[in-house]
This record gives C-alpha cells, sequence and structure tokens, in this order.
C-alpha cells in the first residue's frame, strides 16, 4: 500500500527541529523527499545524521555545496523536477544563494515554496535569533504554563518548535500543493512558529475573553488550578493524572476513589478548589501510582498513570495500535494519523548524508532526474 502521498516530490534544505519534522511527516505519508545537506558542515548536535537522529527517517540525504555554481545548477535541477521545497533558514539566506523564491518559482511556477522560520518573514523581528522557549514567551502561552505560585514550566519543545512550527509547516505545505493541482501555480508558504503558537491558543483567547480564564498560572480549569483536572503524588513517589471534568465522570472519579461526592459537590466553585485539592491528594497518596491505574483501568473517569518514556511504548493499548515501531533496533512513534485505504509507513532509518559527487550520491540525483552534465559538473567541481 502506497501512503496518500506518492507520487509528491519534495527538497528539503536541511535545518533543526521544525523544518525535518514537517518532512519527516510527509514522507511518513508516502513523499518522495530528498534531504540537501551543506558540504563539509559538522552537525549542530551530536546524535545528528546518525540512526538516532529520528527526525530523518526515510528519505536519502546528499552533501551538495550550494555556494559553488555547480552545486546550484543541480539544485535548481532537482528543484525543477519537484512539487515542493522545504527551508528552515533565517530570512534572507536562501536568496543570498540565489535561491530566493522568486528565482526559484521562475524555474518552476508549480512550486510549493514552504518557508520555516521562528517569527515570520516579515516584522521587526523577523532576522531575530530565537529558540522554542523564546516564541512560548512572547505568545503568551508560556506565562500560562505551571504550577499556582511557581514559575512558567517549560514544555520541551513540543510546541513551538514542532506543533506550532513543524506541523503548521507540513499542513501549509500540504494545502498548498492541493492548490497547485488545480491552479497549475505555486506560492509560499510562510509558516513561523509564533503564528502557529498563537492559533493552538485560540480556545484559551476565547475563554478569556468569556470570562473563563482567570490570568494566573495555575489558576484555572486546564491548567491545574482545578482540582478534578490536575496530577497527583502517589505512595510510590510516581504520578496520576486525573481530567474528571463532565459531572458523570467527576462523580464515578470519586466513587472509585472511596470518596463521598456530597463532600465535593461544588465542582466548579473555584473558592473550594484548593480545599477539594489537598483532601483528593492526601487520598491518592495512600496507593501506588499503578494501584490506582488498575482501580480507573477501562472506566470513564478519565484517569490515567503518568507514563515515562520506557513505559510509554509498552503500554497495552499502544501495543494493541502499533503506536510504536522498531526500525533498525531503535524504536520511534509511528506515522500518524492514520488512514484506511493508503496508510503510512516509515520507509527506512536515518540515512547519513553521501557526497553529491560521488558514486552514492551520483545515482541518487539520476533517479531524481538530474542531468548528467550538471552531475559531471559536480564530480569537476569537486576534482578542482
Amino acid at each position: 500500500m502506497n501512503g496518500p502521498l506518492t507520487g509528491v516530490r519534495i527538497v528539503e534544505m536541511v535545518g533543526l527541529g521544525p523544518g525535518p519534522f514537517a518532512a519527516m511527516m510527509l514522507a511518513d505519508m508516502g513523499a518522495d523527499v530528498i534531504r540537501i545537506h551543506p558540504k563539509n558542515a559538522r552537525p549542530a548536535l551530536s546524535f545528528l545524521n546518525g540512526p538516532y537522529d529520528l527526525l530523518a527517517r526515510g528519505r536519502p540525504s546528499i552533501a551538495i555545496d550550494a555556494k559553488s555554481e555547480a552545486g546550484r545548477e543541480a539544485l535548481f535541477a532537482l528543484i525543477g523536477g519537484a512539487d515542493a521545497l522545504i527551508e528552515g533558514f533565517r530570512p534572507g539566506v536562501m536568496e543570498r544563494l540565489g535561491l530566493g523564491p522568486d528565482v526559484v518559482l521562475a524555474c518552476n511556477p508549480r512550486l510549493v515554496y514552504g518557508r520555516m522560520t521562528g517569527w515570520g518573514q516579515t516584522g521587526r523581528l523577523a532576522k531575530t535569533a530565537g529558540h522554542d522557549i523564546n516564541y512560548l514567551a512572547l505568545t503568551g502561552a508560556l506565562n500560562a504554563i505551571g504550577a499556582q505560585g511557581g514559575p512558567p514550566a517549560i514544555p520541551l519543545n513540543l510546541v513551538a518548535d514542532l506543533g506550532g512550527g513543524g506541523m503548521y509547516l507540513a499542513f501549509g505545505v500540504v494545502c498548498a500543493l492541493l492548490e497547485a493541482r488545480g491552479s497549475g501555480q505555486g506560492q509560499v508558504v510562510d509558516a513561523a512558529m509564533v503564528d502557529g503558537v498563537a492559533a493552538l491558543s485560540a480556545m484559551i483567547f476565547g475563554m478569556r475573553q468569556a470570562g473563563l480564564w482567570s490570568g494566573g498560572r495555575g489558576e484555572n480549569q486546564l491548567d491545574g488550578g482545578a482540582h478534578y483536572y490536575g496530577v497527583y503524588e502517589c505512595a510510590d513517589g510516581k504520578w496520576l493524572s486525573i481530567g474528571a471534568i463532565e459531572p458523570q465522570f467527576y462523580a464515578k472519579f470519586l466513587e472509585l476513589a472511596g470518596l463521598r461526592i456530597e463532600d465535593f459537590a461544588e465542582q466548579d466553585n473555584q473558592e473550594l478548589w484548593s480545599v477539594y485539592r489537598e483532601k483528593i491528594a492526601a487520598c491518592i497518596r495512600e496507593k501506588t501510582r499503578d494501584e490506582w491505574a488498575a482501580i480507573y483501568d477501562g472506566t470513564d473517569c478519565c484517569v490515567a498513570p503518568v507514563l515515562d518514556w520506557e513505559e510509554a511504548p509498552a503500554y497495552p493499548h499502544y501495543r494493541d495500535r502499533e503506536t510504536f515501531v522498531e526500525i533498525e533496533g531503535v524504536t520511534q512513534p509511528a506515522p500518524a494519523p492514520r488512514f484506511s485505504r493508503t496508510p503510512g509507513r516509515v520507509s527506512g532509518p536515518p540515512s547519513r548524508p553521501v557526497d553529491g559527487a560521488g558514486p552514492e550520491g551520483e545515482e541518487l540525483l539520476r533517479r531524481w532526474g538530474v542531468p548528467e552534465e550538471r552531475i559531471a559538473a559536480l564530480r569537476e567541481n569537486a576534482g578542482a
């Protein structure tokens, strides 16, 4: 079976984090993606370009000197036969390489040109350096995450880099590819992590303006303020998550915990949340995490054990669904989402970049339809 993007060809200018994540998602769905590395560049992180660089899975890598004329000509040949290009450099970098949208779209008018940055292609911060934590900070999201009275909590790099960045880039590229099929015209996709995080925050912005979000960290229904939506420490020092929002789930949670519903009757009275939380915390500390997990297993109480990275892949539900797969001895998440007729798959492990002027690189370029004279020019440039 072929994935839903089978037949789509994408050139990925290799960067960090969100760009490779987007390219991984597209490759998992069947797109033929080729990764372009700068020639003789050292990886920014030690594990990149190796078996644990999971964001690089399922697609070949080639090193080409984009600053040389021969390298640029080879890239133009690759891009000319592609449906999309993905790059994650600061604004202006691709233009300085002679590979900006105006030049490239003149070469291939149907091309979707995906650009991934933190701040976007325009605006006063566009050319400023930043990381996930900074993008979260200036969207309001970081200030909202964490316990009451404590500092903002850092949600790994899941929210800005991968959620607001890589996923929105992949979504934007697919949208533009769909539009290009009808119009015959490509376009630029300006994916900014700050824009993506802002979009992810739409529900919270609505709740605030409806008077349902106080603005204080750890004081609201979905940020740990509510006693029925949070994490509690168990007897063994492990944790239990509770999300019993709906009244029927709330009642069942209390019943199975051995607590009287009458003692927690005013579920949404915020003045009582801290009192209720202390009582529930004392109760949860009486049993281990796994004892509570067994009590709530299979019930409609919205209670689940907090698993660590080693426990999660072995969890029975994920084994049922094969949510995690093992490729050449490396455990990793399977492609998502799922399709009934054209499922995605991990087509191979992460690849090491091959030299564009070497035998493996030449064969890869031929497979992508690069003319022999341009391959020969790369070879000659490497020997000069």
